[in-house]
């Protein structure tokens, strides 16, 4: 976590004790490098011109199976359709009976189920692209959409712009970038990690609270650092590198000291009757601190249903250890999840922030056609079912199909990038700007051919 604790003295510019206190572990959201600084103060000339819009990412690591929840097949042979039977909803389309709760709320969501992406069927490469637009290649490591939403805007308050709960994905079988930082826009603007299970009882965030040892006086000492700087590396004093610096500086002590994010954080605020709504389980209390995030001016969580895909109940049914049988996603893994989804819909409606809040709903592929031997459903990156709420998206609707049996896109094929461009095209970026990509080069928010899903939004 940020290191305030020094010896009060400074050093050369690789002493010891500038780098103990510019040391940045789980408070990634802070990076101090000089890299970092520039591009933070180009993202400041950017911030003016767009709408003020916010965003929930829930993403569900392990993959769900269309034909089992969000794109049945009612008509098709047994071993396609699966054991549910498809339900009738508010929308203008087909659930799983597993998702009661999305049903109740269907006018409100709205179905694209005809994404797919032709890179291997393994979960880092659907998991970078699903929150980058692209694929890591050439060894460019493209930010998270977050990220981007940091660099382009900033934070409106003393809590980050981008935040990531419960936990950073862990292993899924590969060793390859999951999207979750900020990639080459720099760690400036890695989304501040959570790094905690907000559902247990005794839940605090490590990194917004300074040590016990550290007295107010002691503190308000390391806030002068710049003074002691000043002293001894005059020359870097006078850089813009070192002004944004002491910016920096300023913003990792305004979070670690606001009584405003310690405030955002706290659960215990909420009355028990809306924490039993969201679940008392990691998931759920997740969601309704995403929901308190957003509502205290974080511009964009990311909600990771799940941290792996090994020996734990999670959307990854192939129906064998160290997986998920069919039954494990029946019993334990949609009811949490519906009972959540809804209660923070339903949240955010009674609270108008819908429409303000883009809810999408994502994962890194489908899962086959057919059951397999085991009782399960296998990798299948050729078509699969996201959804969309909020942040000006019309409800109800179906946007693209996928053929008889949910093995291929049969109407608008949906590319990872296309549905990163509607993120931004809700959250009001321009995608006709460009970053600072690698060794400075202007980088393309979104690749040439990307087509945001504009009819969700007609």
């Amino acid at each position: 976590m940020l290191n305030l604790l020094g010896d009060g003295s400074a050093h050369d510019c690789d002493g010891s004790t500038r780098r103990d206190f510019l040391t940045v572990g789980a408070l990634s959201a802070l990076g101090f490098s000089l890299a970092d600084m520039a591009a933070a103060s180009e993202a400041g000339a950017v911030k003016k011109g767009h709408e003020d819009k916010a965003c929930i990412l829930i993403f569900n690591l392990g993959a769900p199976s269309g034909q089992d929840c969000f794109d049945p097949k009612p008509d098709a042979p047994k071993e396609i359709r699966g054991p549910f039977q498809a339900v009738p909803t508010k929308g203008d389309f087909l659930l799983s009976e597993i998702l009661p709760e999305h049903a109740k709320l269907a006018d409100r969501f709205s179905m694209v189920r005809s994404c797919y992406h032709t890179a291997p069927a393994v979960h880092d490469t659907g998991l970078q692209m699903m929150q980058t637009g692209r694929l890591f290649t050439g060894g460019v490591n493209s930010p998270h959409a977050g990220s981007v939403l940091s660099y382009l805007r900033g934070r409106k308050t003393d809590l980050p712009a981008s935040v990531i709960l419960p936990e950073r994905m862990g292993a899924v079988g590969g060793n390859l970038p999951n999207g979750q930082d900020a990639g080459f826009l720099g760690r400036g603007h890695d989304p501040f990690i959570l790094n905690a299970d907000p559902s247990q009882p005794d839940f605090k965030v490590p990194d917004l609270l300074p040590p016990k040892s550290l007295g107010d006086a002691r503190l308000e000492r390391r806030r002068k650092l710049r003074s002691i700087v000043e002293g001894h590396a005059a020359a870097f004093e006078a850089s813009d590198q070192a002004r944004l610096m002491d910016s920096n500086f300023e913003s990792a002590y305004r979070l670690i000291t606001s009584p405003q994010a310690r405030g955002a954080f706290d659960l215990n605020q909420e009355p028990d009757s809306v924490r039993d709504r969201y679940g008392r389980n990691r998931f759920g209390a997740s969601l309704l601190l995403a929901r308190r995030l957003i509502e205290a001016g974080v511009r964009f969580v990311t909600v990771n249903t799940f941290l792996t895909v090994f020996n734990e109940i999670t959307w990854d049914i192939h129906g064998t250890n160290p997986f998920t049988s069919i039954e494990g996603m029946r019993d334990v893994v949609a009811p949490m999840y519906d009972q959540a989804y809804s209660a923070l819909m339903t949240d955010l409606i009674d609270r108008g922030m819908l429409d303000d809040t883009l809810v999408c709903n994502l994962a890194e592929f489908g899962r086959t056609p057919r059951v397999n031997p085991a009782g399960g459903r296998d990798h299948w990156p050729q078509c699969w079912t996201m959804y969309f709420a909020g942040g000006g998206v019309q409800g109800g609707r179906a946007v693209g199909a996928s053929d008889e049996i949910g093995a291929y896109p049969a109407e608008r094929p949906t590319t990872p990038a296309d549905i990163v461009g509607t993120i931004f095209h809700s959250l009001g970026l321009d995608l006709e700007q460009h970053l600072p990509g690698p060794a400075g080069r202007p980088f393309p928010l979104v690749d040439f051919g990307t087509k945001p899903l504009y009819e969700l939004f007609a």
